[in-house]
């Protein structure tokens, strides 16, 4: 485990998180962030496998799992890899603009404080290397090549 993970899991542990101050900035904030906002339950290949237990060689980037429904299928992208892209003022001006595909919950990155982008903004950068790519976005009608999960909306009862 690399020391940075190591220190922001115990850092996790022996701070209460109401100790965490809300308009704080730190890679500790973005961890916890991370997995109070659900960010590794779709960018964490295995997260939910292992129990909520964040292996540090895979967290965050991205998932070989598609999600499948009317608009294609989406994979849960690489962020670490996504960071590398912005400084940390491109990489918020990002989440409170960007409109994300199905099953992404934009609406719920938007409402994050800024301060909580930014954390998460560290926290990712202090993963390491990108590593691989996640799959790429298949339009509607094209057969994905890994798994996926349909999400299909709800079938109207005929009357």
């Amino acid at each position: 485990m690399r020391t940075v993970d190591l220190c922001a899991a115990v850092a996790l542990c022996i701070v209460p998180s109401s100790l965490l101050a809300a308009d704080e900035v730190s890679v500790e904030r973005g961890l916890y962030i991370s997995i109070i906002g659900g960010c590794h339950f779709c960018h964490t290949e295995g997260y939910r496998e292992a129990d909520g237990k964040i292996d540090p060689d895979k967290a965050l980037k991205g998932s070989s799992v598609g999600w499948q429904g009317p608009w294609g299928t989406t994979y849960a992208v690489n962020l670490r890899d996504s960071a590398m892209g912005f400084d940390e003022d491109a990489w918020v001006d990002h989440l409170k603009n960007k409109v994300f595909l199905p099953p992404m919950p934009w609406y719920q990155v938007q409402a994050m404080t800024e301060s909580d982008m930014r954390s998460v903004y560290l926290y990712i950068k202090s993963l390491g290397p990108p590593g691989e790519s996640a799959p790429y976005y298949r339009e509607p009608g094209k057969e994905p090549r890994t798994p996926y999960v349909t999400l299909a909306p709800p079938q109207m009862p005929k009357k």
